[in-house]
């Protein structure tokens, strides 16, 4: 019995080191022809919006099949009409590499401070739309369609004046059209003269506490092309009366299982705010109470980037939400009576993260064994954080953590993993399967620095057994692009679920598509969809390996 056992944690042992020498990602950026470099327009000022960076998105602007790549960009803040460092798309040419057609498409972004991007189908016309989050008026381009866009952000009514960062699209109405969630950060304005802030002697950039934070703002789609303001008749502005969030980043998931969209905010050294949706176009704000809003020990953290997912394969979405060195990154657990749990030690994802600044961050299955694992993008926001420590480093090393599928996490540490071990000044992590080969690619933006583009071969390397199943939904009744439909997935005995999404992360949009990994298994038992419209729908014996696209419609045998 003690040899079996011995034989049996071997095993395991075995496993999972052979998961991690084999873990891979590879830079591809030259190849790629994505020669993307961000500027934060830094002159020695020390202005607070410097050092958050920019993210970006995937998404197939084109109908062709393939994502595309949009990325963000900041600028000179004092000179932001000057027309340099302009955001830019890549156009996906099918065959591994970019073109950068920014000026024929019409989306440049020139004249702002980029933050981010999301995207989606607003006007259900078949064409996916982008918005563009600013230090100032935020940008909204229309998809014309032809390969090109409009610039309509101010006709259609959600132009905004605040420092907004991430943005999300939601149906939270489930009225067929695509809402738009915008987050906002803290009151900053260039012009004015503030204290100046030093960390042992050494200049460097204040405090978010010192300044006033932000409500963010709920735009609700009229149907029309249009949009109107409905954050306080939705019980989104000044939550309480007793914070202002100063926000970086937000995810709109159905936390409770009602088939309604729920809105969580990860805030800058206040509490995190979750949204739930009351279903009759209200939300209340309940953090605090369901044990979301603050650390396990009873701290508001310094939130950055945020994703949900259902990481214990429980059928309820948890989240996971990026902090400030000598923190830890925080694990909240959905215990399904509509409280979480501060799980991030238990997971084994606190120790690691604890002398690491997190921002983007993706649930991602990366080597298709049906466990959700989890990718962090580091980076610290104080170029002169080590001349005060000895512990913390300005660049830090991006880390991925593999589910173990029994409630843990492992880092993976590998010499195979090279581009995950140099240190960057990492801001946003934009997921998606650029090459359609049914495993998720990363592109991480760089603070002052180039795009990494990092593609995924596990399965061109392992030669696995691994299989998977891509699917692209397209809403009738729902919007188009059926975000919000909740996916539920029978294969060998067990249950995985998914949602429709593209936000998430940090200051970023990606792909929309639902991708599921099956391990050994090459048929899916049966596929649910319900949809945002309340459609059922049903697929049986599916086979993996391939790009689906399921169509809105009443079908559930």
């Amino acid at each position: 019995m003690k040899m079996r056992t011995f034989f049996g944690v071997l095993s395991m042992f075995l496993l999972q080191t052979v998961n991690m020498l084999f873990a891979q990602f590879i830079e591809i950026t030259r190849q790629t022809g994505v020669d993307f470099q961000h500027s934060s327009g830094a002159t020695g000022h020390y202005h607070l919006p410097e050092t958050l960076g920019s993210g970006g998105a995937f998404f197939d602007y084109n109908n062709d099949g393939n994502l595309d790549l949009y990325l963000v960009n900041g600028g000179n803040l004092t000179q932001t009409s000057s027309g340099k460092n302009t955001s830019a798309l890549y156009h996906n040419n099918g065959n591994g590499t970019f073109t950068e057609v920014t000026q024929k498409a019409n989306i440049t972004n020139s004249n702002a401070y980029g933050q981010g991007a999301t995207t989606g189908d607003y006007d259900n016309d078949g064409d996916i739309d982008i918005y563009l989050t600013n230090f100032g008026t935020n940008y909204f381009y229309r998809n014309d369609g032809d390969g090109t866009f409009t610039e309509v952000g101010g006709q259609v009514g959600v132009a905004g004046t605040s420092w907004s960062t991430s943005a999300t699209f939601l149906d939270y109405d489930r009225d067929g059209y695509l809402d738009l969630y915008v987050v906002n950060y803290v009151s900053y304005k260039i012009t004015e003269d503030y204290p100046l802030c030093y960390d042992d002697s050494v200049r460097t950039y204040c405090h978010p506490k010192f300044f006033s934070g932000q409500p963010d703002r709920l735009y609700k789609n009229n149907g029309d092309g249009t949009f109107t303001d409905t954050t306080k008749i939705a019980g989104i502005d000044d939550v309480g009366g007793l914070y202002q969030g100063k926000g970086l980043g937000v995810v709109a998931a159905d936390l409770n299982n009602d088939r309604y969209p729920d809105i969580y905010v990860a805030n800058d050294d206040t509490p995190n705010y979750l949204f739930l949706n009351n279903g009759d176009g209200t939300f209340m704000e309940i953090a605090t109470f369901t044990g979301a809003a603050y650390s396990g020990d009873g701290i508001a953290e310094a939130g950055m980037g945020v994703d949900a997912g259902d990481y214990n394969e429980d059928g309820l979405l948890d989240l996971f939400v990026t902090n400030f060195s000598y923190e830890t990154n925080t694990l909240y657990q959905n215990n399904g009576d509509g409280t979480f749990s501060d799980v991030s030690y238990r997971s084994n994802l606190g120790e690691d993260s604890y002398l690491r600044l997190g921002f983007g961050t993706n649930f991602l299955d990366y080597n298709n064994d049906s466990h959700l694992d989890l990718f962090v993008a580091n980076g610290h926001l104080s170029p002169s954080i080590e001349q005060s420590t000895d512990t913390v480093t300005y660049a830090q090393p991006d880390q991925l953590f593999q589910n173990n599928g029994n409630g843990t996490f492992t880092q993976i540490v590998s010499a195979s993993n090279l581009c995950l071990q140099k240190p960057f000044v990492s801001r946003s992590s934009i997921l998606g399967d650029y090459d359609n080969d049914g495993d998720l690619d990363l592109v991480i933006t760089t603070l002052n620095g180039y795009t990494r583009f990092l593609e995924n071969i596990q399965e061109r390397v392992r030669k696995t057994s691994s299989n998977w199943l891509g699917i692209k939904t397209i809403g009738n009744t729902s919007n188009r692009d059926g975000i919000g439909a909740r996916i539920i997935f029978k294969i060998g005995g067990k249950q995985l679920i998914r949602e429709v999404s593209t936000g998430g992360s940090y200051l970023s949009s990606h792909d929309p598509r639902v991708f599921i990994g099956t391990s050994t298994h090459k048929f899916i038992d049966r596929i649910e969809i319900h949809w945002p419209s309340g459609i059922k729908q049903a697929l049986n014996h599916v086979s993996t390996n391939r790009h689906i696209k399921i169509v809105e419609k009443e079908t559930f045998p």
